[in-house]
């Protein structure tokens, strides 16, 4: 994305924070096509026949953010890595609910991000992987936001970067490192439920 897209959304984004509406009605269409990527992206990860289409994820998406209006937004980045935890929250919140209805009969497992996954069977449920991230988060709030950003968002270690204000290398590290632990989280999982 070019510098002066980013800057653009940037001031909408402010000025709606500042009440507005227009700014919303203008940076709506100019989010939309990344934020379609990214519940692509989120969605490709779920199981076939989900129930929850990438409109319908971006759509309650969209009402979660009218929420968080009054958020200060930095930037274009921190747009976004917000936008990421709110669908992992989404969708995490969506698998509880249908563990909780199904009671464990015939759970689908969701499949992980081909980086994120180092064992020979690349996939682990998606309520596994909140509650493995949601305990790195007691560990290491900075590699959960890290893990968040790169893997549900889709940002870069650039861009990643700029939004936790470390730097680039310090964002790779994060990311080796969490994997490594997720990884070794869900694998003790998994050996825990057989």
């Amino acid at each position: 994305m070019d510098d002066a897209l980013g800057h653009e959304i940037t001031q909408l984004l402010q000025a709606w924070r500042r009440g507005d509406e227009g700014a919303l009605d203008k940076l709506t269409p100019q989010v939309y096509r990344e934020l379609h990527l990214l519940a692509r992206r989120c969605m490709g990860r779920e199981r076939d026949g989900h129930t929850l289409q990438t409109t319908a994820l971006i759509n309650e998406l969209y009402l979660r953010l009218s929420d968080l209006k009054l958020i200060d937004w930095q930037n274009r980045a921190h747009f976004f890595a917000l936008c990421a935890r709110q669908m992992r929250r989404i969708l995490t919140d969506q698998a509880r609910a249908r563990r909780s209805h199904k009671r464990g009969d015939g759970v689908q497992a969701v499949l992980l991000d081909e980086a994120l996954v180092v064992s020979p069977q690349p996939s682990a449920d998606l309520v596994a992987m909140d509650d493995a991230l949601n305990e790195l988060a007691k560990v290491d709030e900075r590699k959960c936001q890290v893990v968040v950003m790169r893997f549900f968002g889709g940002l870069s270690v650039e861009e990643t970067a700029e939004v936790l204000k470390v730097s680039p290398d310090t964002v790779a590290r994060d990311w080796r490192l969490a994997k490594a632990w997720l990884m070794r989280e869900l694998s003790e999982q998994k050996s825990d439920e057989t």
